[in-house]
């Protein structure tokens, strides 16, 4: 499976015929392959060879399987939400958030609801400061209007002239705008089993102890475990879960004092000054609602 799967070709077209078989509203559309990134060439020519857009529809509750592709991924959602699984952890794709996948690397794509998909594949070659590492891209309104007009080019962007412009435009909002919100995943069994269960209900409030009378592990035992293999304490995974839950809600447009409530969080005003001291923003910041849909502390 992975054999067919590194093939530049293969790679792109079995998401789209898995996709076919699946759903009918499901349409990839993929574009000319990747060309030899180190035979001589112009600078235009590069530009073209390192550039592919890949754009489509994934409704709700689609999976794609765990696949790489031998290029760099900018994996992005116009409209919509959808998780990334990496061997490093999880990480959230929504309108203001999209995520770099290194060539490579295996992934697997889960959706929150339903997506407008718009995906660069980037030859690595083009940009050693590309990042060697996934992580979250927080989507200026620049890189989106860039993702979104090299989409809408798709197999007539080797004939753009602008080709080339728009490439280095998307190479430095990628350097600068990556963010350091991603869910790391233990590996230790009893440490899935509890953070699956939190994954399913973020709002959770059990302790390390009382997890380890249900994994068979005592608490001290579950508290280095987890340190040791996410780089972070089980309250701070906890509360990046419940981060990445928020996200998948928030684009839902769900109001933000329902998103307080079922993360646990005792008020809306607490939730809003979680959001904001990890990210920096508040939550209408990254997702604009409705007035009625904001707490007192989100109102301008």
């Amino acid at each position: 499976m992975l054999n067919r799967l590194k093939q530049r070709p293969v790679a792109i077209q079995s998401i789209s015929h898995h996709a076919a078989a699946e759903s009918r509203e499901v349409v990839v559309s993929p574009v000319a392959p990747v060309t030899n990134p180190h035979r001589s060439r112009s600078r235009r020519s590069t530009a073209v060879s390192a550039l592919q857009p890949l754009a489509g529809k994934l409704p709700s509750g689609y999976h794609i399987a765990r696949h790489y592709h031998p290029q760099a991924q900018l994996i992005f959602a116009s409209s919509g939400v959808m998780r990334i699984a990496t061997p490093d952890g999880i990480r959230v794709i929504s309108p203001v958030r999209a995520v770099w996948v290194p060539a490579g690397v295996e992934h697997e794509v889960r959706v929150s609801s339903a997506v407008e998909l718009r995906t660069l594949l980037i030859d690595p070659t083009i940009d050693q400061r590309l990042p060697s590492k996934c992580c979250v891209i927080d989507v200026s309104a620049l890189l989106r209007e860039l993702i979104v007009r090299v989409s809408d080019l798709g197999t007539a962007v080797g004939e753009s002239h602008m080709v080339e412009h728009l490439l280095t435009l998307i190479l430095a909002e990628i350097h600068s705008c990556a963010s350091p919100v991603r869910l790391p995943m233990p590996a230790d069994p009893r440490l899935v089993r509890v953070c699956r269960s939190i994954l399913d209900h973020p709002s959770d409030k059990r302790t390390c102890a009382q997890w380890g009378l249900i994994v068979g592990a005592s608490a001290r035992t579950l508290e280095r475990r987890f340190f040791a293999e996410t780089g972070i304490s089980f309250g701070a995974w906890r509360r990046q879960a419940r981060l990445v839950a928020a996200l998948d809600q928030l684009a839902a447009q769900t109001p933000v004092a329902k998103v307080a409530v079922d993360l646990g969080y005792r008020s809306a005003s607490a939730f809003s000054v979680m959001f904001k001291h990890a990210l920096g923003r508040r939550p209408s910041d990254f997702f604009p609602q409705p007035k009625e849909n904001l707490s007192r502390d989100e109102e301008p």
